[in-house]
């Protein structure tokens, strides 16, 4: 699975917006096939930065970074941004999300 985690700095006059203005992004490549899942979430530190927090097979991230709508992404997205997103991709050995450890809910 390669695991990818992005921070995208919003310019603070879009950052409200974010979400209607990354939902046709979001929903085209959650219906990839090789997409295991696509989740923002905004930072309580820094409300104008959104992270993203992206998975895929092996073999879904090729076509994904390929496809048209990665494109359209890249032309549209930098307009709303404040600088380049930061971002942290691994392959892992892993098959998707798992309990924690660490605390048990019963």
């Amino acid at each position: 699975m390669i695991l990818i985690n992005v921070k995208f700095p919003v310019k603070p006059e879009f950052a409200d917006q974010w979400p209607e203005l990354s939902r046709e992004f979001t929903e085209t490549t959650l219906a990839e096939p090789g997409n295991l899942w696509f989740e923002w979430s905004r930072s309580v530190e820094e409300p104008s930065t959104y992270v993203l927090i992206e998975a895929f097979t092996d073999e879904g991230a090729g076509p994904h970074v390929n496809s048209p709508h990665f494109a359209k992404m890249q032309e549209e997205f930098p307009q709303y941004l404040e600088r380049t997103p930061q971002i942290i991709s691994h392959q892992i050995d892993s098959e998707g999300w798992g309990p924690m450890g660490e605390i048990t809910v019963e």
